[in-house]
Parts: C-alpha cells; sequence; structure tokens
C-alpha cells in the first residue's frame, strides 16, 4: 500500500467503480498498518492541542504512550471543553484545525442534544464514503445508472452557540455543504428531489414536493428510500393524507398553491411537471383501494429495493415496510454518527437481521471495549483494557470508542456491536443496540433513569386525588404512523375519588415536558412521533406479568418489571387489561434555541 493511501484519508483516486473497490480492498487489506498511521496522523497534527497537552503526551504518537496517557472518556468529561469552544474560546483546545461547527447528536446530555465539534476536511471524509456506496452496491445489482433514486431527504433546524458556530444534526451540515450540493454529475446518484425541495426549511412543503417530483417521474425511479425507516413510513403516511392532492397535482401538471409556496421549490417542481392524466388515473385507482399493501410497487412499478436504516431501533419497522413495499429488499448500506462515520455494509443484499458493517479503518481511530452479559445486563470492567480493531473476536460484544481528526479522544460512542465476521482484515460488526436505551421511535432515544424522571414530575398531579402509581411499564407503539410512547400505568387509589381524564392528560403531556429536545422537535417540529398515550391498567395487572414471566423460567429471586417491554405477548397481556386510555393534549414546548447556555458558562 502506498504512503500517500495511507496518509490521505479523504483520498480516492476517482468515481471508477474498479478504482473505488480497489480502495476498500487496500484499506481493509491493511487494516492495522491504517489504524496505527491515522493515529499518528492524528496526534501529530494535534499534538500542540491543550487537550493532549494536559494529559502530558509530548509529541508521542505510538499506541502504548496513546494508551498509558490518555483516559477512556465520555460526553460528560469532554462537556466542559465543548462549552468553552461554544462560548467563543478559539485557541487550539481539541484539535489544530479550527472548528467550524458543531453537529448535534441524537444522543443527549441534561435533556439537550450532545454538541460535537468537526472541522472542514471531515466533509471530504464524509463525502469519501458516501462515494463508495454505488460501486459497493452496483456489484449486487445492475443497471441502477439507468434511473433514479426517490429518497426522502430534510433539512433540520439550526442554531447558534454564544460565540458564532452553528450547531445542526450532521445530515442537515451535509446537505447544506457544496460538497452536497454542488457535486458532479453521476448517473449513479441522481435524485428525483430537487435540491430546492430537499433545502426547503418547511417540512410540509419539502415533503409535498419531494412526494409530487418522486410521483411525476415515477417509471423512472429504481430505488426509494430515507434515512430511518421511519422517515420513508413517515411519507407514506403523507401519501395517505395527501393523495388526492397529489393527484390533482398530477393531472393538472403544477403544484398546489396552498401546499408549496416557496417561489423557488415552485419553479424546481415546475420543471419537472407536466399534465399527466394517465398517472393521475393510476394514482386514484390504487389510492383509492381498501388495501395499501404493495402501494409502493404499485406507484413505482421499477423499484428494485429501498434503501433505509432498519438495524437497532429501526427494525420494529421491517412489518410495515414490507406490508407497503410489496416484499421489497430492505437494504443498509453505511454505519455513521454525528462523531464520525464508520463504515460500509459491502453485503448489502442481507437480510435486515443478518446486516453487518466492514469499520473502514482510514475513517479514524477506533478501539473496542469488551462487554459481558450477566443476567442479561451488561457490564464493562471498571479498569478497561480496550482491543485494537484488527484484534476483535468473532461472536463478541464491545462498546465503540472513537478518536478523530476533529478531536475526539478515546471517546465512547455508546454503541453496542457484536463482531460477525472479518472482510480481510477488516472486522465486520452487526449493530445490536444503544447503551441504556428503552424506548425509541425516530431519532428519538430515552433511557430508564430519563423516563424515572418524567413520570416522577407527571404523578404529582395524581397526589390531591390520593392515587399513586403502583407499578408502571412502557411501549414504543409503531402500530400506526408515526408511532408514539405508551405508558401503562395501574393505579392504587387510597381514596376512590375517580381521577379526571383531563388530569391524566395532563400527566401525559408533564412526561413529555419533562423528555429531552430530541424527542420534543419530534413531537412539536418533526411530527415524526404521535401524542404519548398512557393506559391505565387493572389492578393486579403486574402480578399476571410476574406469573407469566415465572412461567417461561425467570427467576423469582431476580425478577424485576421491566421498565420497557417488546415482546408480543407481554404486551397483548398488558392491552387485554387496560380500562382506560388518556392522550396527550397538546405538543412539548421545543426551541431550536439551547436554554442551557448560562448554565454552561459555569464550566
Amino acid at each position: 500500500m502506498s504512503e500517500a493511501m495511507l496518509c490521505d484519508s479523504t483520498a480516492i483516486p476517482n468515481d471508477n467503480d474498479k478504482k473505488a473497490l480497489d480502495f476498500i480492498e487496500n484499506v481493509t487489506i491493511h487494516t492495522d498498518e491504517v489504524q496505527a498511521q491515522v493515529l499518528s496522523e492524528i496526534l501529530t497534527r494535534n499534538a500542540n492541542t491543550e487537550y493532549l497537552k494536559r494529559y502530558d503526551l509530548n509529541g508521542c504518537t505510538d499506541r502504548e504512550s496513546f494508551k498509558n496517557l490518555l483516559p477512556v472518556i465520555t460526553y460528560e468529561d469532554l462537556q466542559p471543553d465543548i462549552v468553552r469552544i461554544a462560548n467563543g474560546d478559539k485557541s487550539p483546545i481539541l484539535s489544530s484545525h479550527q472548528v467550524s461547527e458543531f453537529l448535534t447528536s441524537s444522543g443527549t446530555s441534561a435533556g439537550e442534544r450532545k454538541l460535537m465539534p468537526t472541522i472542514e476536511e471531515e466533509l471530504d471524509r464524509r463525502t469519501l464514503l458516501y462515494s463508495l456506496l454505488m460501486p459497493v452496491m452496483s456489484q449486487y445489482i445492475k443497471g441502477l445508472d439507468k434511473g433514479k433514486g426517490m429518497y426522502f431527504l430534510f433539512i433540520k433546524s439550526e442554531t447558534k452557540t454564544p460565540g458564532g458556530l452553528v450547531a445542526r444534526p450532521v445530515l442537515t451540515s451535509y446537505y447544506k455543504s457544496q460538497h452536497f450540493r454542488e457535486k458532479p454529475f453521476d448517473p449513479y446518484n441522481v435524485y428525483t428531489s430537487p435540491m430546492e425541495a430537499i433545502l426547503c426549511p418547511d417540512s410540509h412543503q419539502s415533503m409535498y414536493a419531494q412526494l409530487l417530483c418522486g410521483l411525476a417521474q415515477n417509471k423512472q425511479v429504481l430505488r426509494a428510500g430515507a434515512v430511518f425507516a421511519s422517515g420513508l413510513l413517515r411519507a407514506i403516511h403523507f401519501l395517505e393524507q395527501h393523495w388526492r392532492s397529489l393527484c390533482e397535482d398530477i393531472r393538472m401538471g403544477s403544484p398546489s398553491e396552498e401546499d408549496v409556496t416557496n417561489p423557488s421549490v415552485r419553479k424546481a417542481v415546475m420543471n419537472i411537471m407536466s399534465p399527466n392524466p394517465e398517472l393521475a388515473d393510476l394514482m386514484e385507482r390504487e389510492c383509492s383501494k381498501e388495501s395499501w399493501e404493495g402501494i409502493i410497487k404499485r406507484l413505482w412499478p421499477n423499484t428494485k429495493y429501498l434503501e433505509v436504516i432498519v438495524t437497532g431501533a429501526m427494525a420494529q419497522y421491517i412489518p410495515t415496510l414490507d406490508f407497503y413495499s410489496g416484499g421489497l429488499p430492505q437494504l443498509c448500506t453505511m454505519y455513521a454518527s454525528s462523531e464520525c462515520y464508520f463504515g460500509l455494509n459491502l453485503y448489502p443484499l442481507s437480510k435486515p437481521w443478518e446486516v453487518s458493517y466492514t469499520i473502514m479503518p482510514n475513517m479514524g481511530y477506533f478501539e473496542f471495549l469488551p462487554i459481558r452479559r450477566d443476567n442479561h445486563n451488561e457490564h464493562t470492567d471498571n479498569q478497561p483494557q480496550l482491543v485494537e480493531l484488527a484484534d476483535v473476536k468473532v461472536g463478541e460484544e464491545y462498546e465503540l470508542v472513537v478518536t478523530t481528526y476533529a478531536g475526539l479522544y478515546r471517546y465512547r460512542v455508546g454503541d453496542v456491536l457484536r463482531v460477525t465476521g472479518f472482510h480481510n482484515s477488516a472486522p465486520q460488526f452487526h449493530f445490536v443496540c444503544r447503551k441504556n436505551v428503552m424506548l425509541s421511535i425516530d431519532s428519538d432515544k430515552t433511557d430508564e433513569v430519563e423516563l424515572q424522571n418524567a413520570m416522577d414530575k407527571a404523578t404529582k398531579h395524581l397526589e390531591s386525588y390520593g392515587a399513586r402509581v403502583i407499578e408502571y411499564t412502557s411501549y414504543a407503539d409503531v402500530s400506526s404512523i408515526p408511532g408514539h410512547y405508551v405508558l401503562f400505568w395501574e393505579l392504587n387509589n387510597a381514596t376512590h375519588v375517580e381521577v379526571p381524564a383531563e388530569v391524566l392528560q395532563q400527566c401525559c403531556l408533564t412526561v413529555e415536558e419533562s423528555l429531552n429536545s430530541v424527542y420534543r422537535q419530534g413531537r412539536s417540529a418533526d411530527k415524526s412521533i404521535a401524542p404519548l398515550e398512557i393506559k391505565i391498567v387493572e389492578s393486579g395487572t403486574f402480578e399476571e406479568l410476574m406469573d407469566y414471566t415465572l412461567s417461561r423460567g425467570a427467576s423469582i429471586n431476580q425478577y424485576k418489571v421491566p421498565r420497557c417491554v417488546k415482546f408480543a405477548p407481554i404486551v397483548e397481556l398488558l392491552n387485554s387489561r387496560v380500562t382506560a386510555s388518556y392522550f396527550s393534549p397538546n405538543c412539548p414546548k421545543w426551541t431550536p434555541v439551547r436554554t442551557d447556555w448560562e448554565t454552561c458558562k459555569s464550566f
């Protein structure tokens, strides 16, 4: 392998498929060598940063010094440095390169999105990984350069830190970048959605325009998708709600003036559309049918596959996607996060439950924290011995730890991965879960501690009625679109005074108001999560739940009520005992402007 190939982690010779595949082969054959080079490069360029000086690295670039001197950290450890940068400190704290913006993670700290510092060149690195997707896919599915992709892509709100840096989700950053907006023509990456629709900040107009353009070009669509499975299902749900208006627009050849008001979006859509009565008739015929099973194939007949993330929490949407698509393959192509873009699925036709991602060793420096599971609980040692990328063992589970060019050092990402095999010397991982996450509908992630805190606040509404929650559990209900959180409550009402419905509705809203900003944004702005529901169950329900669990072999000495349930028979048992149901009456308060800067300044 050439020194240039090792050193320049963003270089790829050109767009030729063979050279792209050769690049993948080269870096995965030399996994450990590439990793050593990446670490040396990160430590060399950032040698004079405050963070590395703090731990007396003194210019060392070898693995042994790095591991002996630098601690394994979490976001909370790094937050004081991040807050200094956010408040305008431009000194080289974490990276020798100027921080260009913050990427907001879907993970939260103290209820707010985590802020991940990034540098301009990271866009090159992300673009590199995107450039490898279609060469890999084209090995398995031919002719993808002969049509278009119908992808529902959206930007989200952004804010500025007190120091003037933009803070926004990683995909919003990428879609607004020149790398995406001005990318050279590639017949494998032609989308039905015009750039103006993707970049429209109004989510309704953006969705309407993208659906309209996808329908107008329905016979050219060879693949359909969104980032997450939930996003594609939201598009289908939107179509269910608005198909009559969309059908009329297709018939007339112009977008509705009520639904698409942005002048640049209207112009872009008009450039694509022309009157098409035949397609409008097809839409009216298919969308009027009682069942929408297979609607994707019926309206977009040449679609070969769906490209969506259906691993981890998104796996709950697989049956619904099967229904609407008529069983089209659901392909997961890439593994990435706000912290770092990690790798590719080199076998994209794998079944969703068999998907494994190959970590690309040029993207960052990767270590792995072994996880032991005792009685279904995760444990890591107090003095963790991290494992190198090339040294992980098949069948073992690890938490991912990253060191990046942008200035994260031995940072615990929170993803739990299981090693399934190797491609050359690069390991392949199945995404198991996010650590500690209980509930998730879209990009939201709610853990047990957060839910308990929200419960504590909500149940105060019951005190004046002499009622209390004696036991509870939760469930992510995705049987409808969008999905929503469900809380099963068993009450003990000592005064026998009936709790009014509006009080229980207020309990729902209080829970929502107490959850993190990602959840509240999904409810209030993105409309990707439906109102939270509290279901009151009969007295003795949780004793029945325990009896059922023990009948399946659980130990009575170790039994505790699960704070989240997923197993269908348990959900059915709980639903069969429901006596009343209440929904949140309003959206929780949310603003893109962070409210914790004053608190943060105290660091």
